[in-house]
């Protein structure tokens, strides 16, 4: 399958080639990861990432400053993307505690994350066929590059079962996985090379009964982060790091 649409969403990097072999490599080693049986991308899952006072916990975040979501590029289709989104607050103990469990498992240091986003999605709704990586030759990539560069790997967690549809469907790579509560579903962006993968195109399908709730962590070639964590949070990190 190709790797590229076409639409000169950007070439070979020899750095998100690297990242992407040390993370196959540490999901690889954990027992707990499964390896999604694609030839297209590198995709794999956690089962019961998230307990499900995690899951509770973080559906009522979401809930409480749930916004329409938004897009990076114009479209003239208005069912594009009808979701809700919510940006969580990353220093909260709730939020930060998941943040660094996320960045751990993939091996990224938690600076290349993007703040840790939560969508809702209603009966009726849905996002469809996207990348997460940024088209380069767009005209917010000089922005994206400010603030880390190009998207690497995402890490996505359900956090309900749907009582109908919602599921994420990946065309390309020839894989749909249903909502299921506190599985993580992890894949990288990029090729082999370091190039952005088109086949890791995917649909959050309509939901036609129910509400699903999902968040996402997207993670950066270059620090999202310029600053250093917040002084309150070292201790928390520290204990994090010695358990």
């Amino acid at each position: 399958m190709s790797k590229n649409n076409g639409l000169m969403s950007g070439g070979p990097s020899p750095v998100r080639a690297k990242v992407g072999r040390e993370v196959a490599a540490r999901l690889g080693a954990n027992p707990n990861v499964k390896r999604v049986k694609v030839d297209a991308a590198q995709m794999y899952t956690y089962e019961h990432f998230l307990s499900e006072d995690e899951c509770d916990t973080l559906v009522a975040l979401i809930d409480e400053k749930a916004r329409p979501s938004t897009l990076l590029a114009v479209t003239d289709d208005p069912e594009y993307r009808t979701s809700d989104s919510s940006d969580l607050h990353r220093w909260s103990e709730e939020v930060y505690a998941i943040d660094l469990r996320i960045a751990e498992l993939l091996g990224i240091p938690e600076e290349h994350a993007e703040t840790m986003q939560g969508q809702r999605y209603s009966p009726g709704q849905q996002f469809r066929a996207h990348c997460d990586y940024f088209h380069e030759n767009s005209h917010y990539w000089e922005k994206m590059k400010e603030s880390g560069g190009q998207r690497t790997w995402t890490a996505m967690a359900y956090l309900n079962q749907v009582e109908e549809g919602g599921a994420t469907w990946f065309p390309r790579a020839g894989i749909r996985f249903k909502p299921k509560s506190g599985m993580l579903v992890i894949w990288n962006n990029m090729a082999p090379d370091g190039s952005p993968n088109y086949d890791t195109i995917h649909e959050g399908m309509r939901v036609m009964e129910g509400t699903k709730y999902i968040i996402t962590k997207w993670f950066r070639e270059e620090p999202w982060i310029r600053g250093p964590i917040p002084t309150f949070l070292a201790a928390a990190k520290q204990q994090h790091t010695d358990n």
